[in-house]
């Protein structure tokens, strides 16, 4: 049987800083489960009376119905979801409420909603979660982008970078930058389509969160955008192989600062040609896509047209 309490006595603050995987005392193998943290080897209690953050599965009420703690904490909304909402027009047994209560509790709510908003950065805080709320669904993405780009608004507003910028620049700014920082192929033009504000203030406020916070904002390797392109222009899947193969060379536009968005756009318009179908699409509708001008795609469809790839001539 394990002695719990002199084991934990033992373990002090300064293990804290050791491998999580590893005891501090012998070395050997930790394992962790939601009542506590114990070695395999010696037995050590490195940790217990955890707080399980999952749903507590407990009914109450007779039925089956289980629905017992609200949703899930969220980095989306500026209480991170914990508020609490309050009902309308039935109670809890399912019973229509009378004209009296149902006035009470509107008063209700609408206290409710002025103590949700304690300070003016609260209120813009709250709006710009909003707004990336609204570009998310516009855009389909996902949760888990969607929380990385709340959070990095949240730091941004710590950091006081919406001071003289628009709020609805920066939560489209923050989304662009989660966007580049996990390598997901969106262009500017995609955010700017979507936004309330024109794409000269997204920009600024991108280029000042990324300045500010230092964001790990990689280029996005062209031929990610190659499916996004064909599955817009309509293109056979021959094209976008074949676009594959003009930038699988060694060096390519890209690795001198060229834009991402345009070296696809080069390699898909000479891969088209090869393939026969450039009478599907226009360069003005490729440019489009690409959020580049026609004379850059064409630069690059010289630039990439002259590499040596078996079965493609140069143009």
């Amino acid at each position: 049987m394990r002695r719990a309490n002199v084991y934990e006595r033992r373990y002090d603050e300064s293990t804290e800083q050791t491998d999580a995987n590893t005891c501090p005392e012998c070395g050997g193998r930790v394992t962790m489960n939601r009542a506590e943290t114990v070695c395999d080897d010696c037995g050590l209690v490195l940790a217990d009376d955890q707080v399980d953050l999952g749903p507590e599965w407990r009914s109450f009420e007779d039925g089956p119905n289980r629905d017992r703690t609200g949703a899930p904490r969220t980095a989306a909304r500026h209480d991170r979801g914990l508020s609490t909402e309050i009902g309308r027009g039935e109670d809890a047994n399912g019973n229509a409420l009378s004209v009296e209560k149902r006035r009470r509790l509107g008063r209700l709510r609408r206290e409710q909603r002025r103590t949700q908003r304690r300070s003016k950065r609260e209120r813009n805080e709250m709006v710009g979660l909003t707004e990336i709320r609204r570009l998310c669904g516009a855009l389909g993405i996902g949760t888990s982008l969607r929380d990385q780009a709340c959070r990095l608004f949240s730091t941004a507003q710590q950091r006081d970078l919406l001071r003289g910028r628009s709020i609805e620049a920066m939560a489209a700014a923050s989304l662009y930058a989660a966007c580049r920082c996990n390598g997901r192929p969106q262009t500017l033009a995609d955010v700017v389509a979507v936004a309330q504000v024109d794409g000269s203030a997204i920009r600024a406020s991108y280029d000042a969160v990324n300045r500010e916070l230092e964001l790990p904002a990689k280029p996005v390797p062209p031929a990610r955008f190659l499916p996004q392109f064909v599955s817009a222009l309509d293109l056979s899947q021959a094209v976008e192989q074949r676009a594959r193969a003009v930038l699988s060379g060694t060096r390519t536009p890209e690795t001198h600062g060229a834009n991402p968005a345009g070296v696809a756009a080069g390699a898909l318009l000479v891969a088209a040609g090869d393939e026969g179908e450039l009478q599907r699409f226009t360069q003005a509708e490729l440019a489009a896509l690409a959020d580049v001008s026609i004379p850059t795609v064409r630069r690059y469809r010289n630039e990439l047209g002259d590499k040596q790839v078996p079965g493609l001539a140069a143009d």
